[in-house]
């Protein structure tokens, strides 16, 4: 399953990607984070759509430093075959 979720609030300059790649890696999800230009957080995920929610689930926490408004989540599945998780500049 592959899932395009937009993570908006305060999540740009508190660690946000840093705690997307962390829980990522704990849920063996793959994929990558990136800072959009508008302040929110684009997080490109694959994995079993169980594992998924899960994770998404911890994506609308985020890390104590940010402050998230609004997840919104576009599931699909068409995968990409991402190797692992990264960070996308």
């Amino acid at each position: 399953m592959h899932a395009e979720i937009i993570v908006q609030g305060v999540v740009q300059g508190v660690g946000y990607r840093f705690f997307a790649i962390q829980k990522a890696r704990e849920y063996g999800i793959t994929g990558y984070v990136q800072n959009l230009p508008d302040g929110s957080v684009l997080v490109v995920a694959e994995g079993e759509k169980g594992i998924l929610n899960d994770f998404i689930n911890e994506l609308k926490i985020g890390p104590r430093t940010a402050h998230v408004t609004k997840v919104d989540v576009k599931f699909s599945e068409k995968e990409k075959g991402y190797k692992n998780f990264s960070v996308k500049f």
